[in-house]
Parts: structure tokens; sequence; C-alpha cells
């Protein structure tokens, strides 16, 4: 890891990954109207009035706002100190993919519609305009997502089970009646739509037994919906809250560190020149 900062990448930093000072702020502001009217852009291309009498106009937007997030892109890599981990990172691997399909739209026609994956990036909203409260309650969901992923796991694995089972009883007692169940995948098929409440009616059980089975699988779907509802309430319930605010570490490009944070909790180094 690098000891020293290069005061260039320090000032770049501060303004595209910062949103504490004012230049900082004014370019995610930027930033956002950018990638707002590129989505515009791209949605007004497929009418297809528009595109026949506007066509030259949309190629050269859609060149001018990729061109543009290149250059940003290759900004963000430069001042941090460690680019391929930021490269990696979420918002790195979104960047990327945002300008790829104005290029291989040059070798692959039309895949430039594949442009409004730059919608991704509005995420960055949160850290923009301060919205700490967002960012602590979102990292605490993430948390608690992980702390009951093994409970979460074991639910899944029973779920399937049961409809592996109904999917077949329904099988055995409806196959004979016309009624749509005519093989064992699409019995389980119906078996899952009907527990999760989705009921498409495009199956449909004929007989009494069949009908009473169906009746069970429904009313087991409410408790579907209950039990990993309680299993994340109840990690939710259990994670300690902690204040975080909107830095972005100058070496991983990482944010959500605590208010009182000195070191950057993902890679160790030092988030502030003065700490």
């Amino acid at each position: 890891m690098p000891t020293t900062r290069n005061p260039t990448k320090e000032k770049i930093h501060e303004i595209i990954f910062e949103a504490d000072t004012p230049m900082g702020k004014s370019f995610d502001i930027f930033l956002m109207v950018m990638i707002v009217a590129s989505i515009v852009v791209v949605m007004l291309e497929s009418v297809g009035e528009l595109q026949a009498n506007y066509q030259e106009i949309f190629y050269f937007l859609e060149w001018v706002f990729t061109i543009f997030f290149t250059i940003e892109y290759g900004l963000r890599l430069y001042c941090v100190y460690s680019p391929m981990k930021y490269a990696w990172s979420f918002y790195g691997v979104i960047d990327l993919l945002s300008i790829l399909p104005t290029y291989l739209s040059l070798l692959i026609p039309g895949t430039h519609t594949l442009m409004v994956i730059r919608a991704l990036r509005l995420f960055r909203v949160f850290r923009i305009f301060k919205l700490a409260h967002f960012l602590k309650e979102g990292h605490i969901i993430v948390q608690a997502l992980r702390a009951s992923r093994a409970k979460i796991t074991v639910f899944l694995v029973f779920i399937l089970l049961i409809v592996m089972i109904m999917g077949s009883l329904m099988y055995l007692i409806e196959s004979e009646q016309n009624s749509g169940f005519t093989s064992i995948p699409r019995s389980i098929y119906w078996a899952i739509v009907t527990l999760t409440t989705v009921g498409y009616g495009d199956i449909a059980p004929q007989t009494p037994i069949g009908q009473f089975v169906a009746a069970a699988i429904m009313i087991m779907g409410y408790v579907v919906i209950a039990v990993p509802t309680g299993i994340v309430s109840t990690e939710l319930l259990n994670q300690k809250e902690l204040q975080h605010n909107t830095q972005a570490c100058r070496y991983c490009a990482e944010e959500g560190h605590d208010d009182d944070a000195v070191h950057c909790k993902y890679c160790g180094e030092k988030l502030n020149e003065d700490d």
C-alpha cells in the first residue's frame, strides 16, 4: 500500500468521490443529470417515429454521454490508490457496464439499448444528497440478511421439499381427470404457484380430494410469507445500529464508514490526511 498521498489524486478524488464539499456535490448532481438524460435518450430512441426523425441526433448524444462517462470512469480509476479494488466493486462494475454497450454496438448492432443499465448508477443519490439515514438502514438490512442466510437456506430447502411432495401427490390424484396435471414437473409448478399465493388459474384440481389438498397449500402459503419475515425481523432487532457517513476511502473506494472512524474498515488505510 502506498504511504504518501498524491495531491492531484487527492483533489480529483475530493471532487469525484466526496459529496461533503461544494465542488464534489456539484459534480455529483451534474453526474446525476447526465445519467438521467442518457437514459431518457435511450428510451426516446426506442420510439419508432422519433428514431426515424432524429436518428442522427440520438446517435450524437449517445456518443457524447459515452465519452463523458468513459472519461469519468478513467478518472475514478486514476484517483484511487487501488484501481483494481474499485474496478471490481459494485459501483466500479456498474460504471464499466454503463459505457460498454455503446462500444459493443459498433460490433453488435442494437446493444446500445443496454445503456439503460446506467439507471443503477442513480444509487449514488443516497450519498450525494447525504441520505445517511437510508445508508444506515440499508447497511442494517444487509447485515441482517447475512446473519439469517443459514436459516433462510434451511427454510427454502424445506419449501422445495414441500412443493415436490405436494406436486407429486396432486399428480397422483388429478392425472386421470384431464385437469392439467399432465406430469410431476407441471404439478410441482402448480404447487409453487399456489403456495406463493399467486394462483394463475391455468391449472386447477377437479376432484374433492385435490381441491382439499389445494386449499391446504393455499393456507400454507401464508406461513411461507410469515416465516422468512420473522427470521429477518429478529436479526434486524439484533443488529447494532451504527452511524455512517458518506466518505469514500482513497485506496479501495469503499463507503459506509462510521462517523468516528479513523481508518478504513475494509483496507485499513487512513481516511483523512490529518488523522
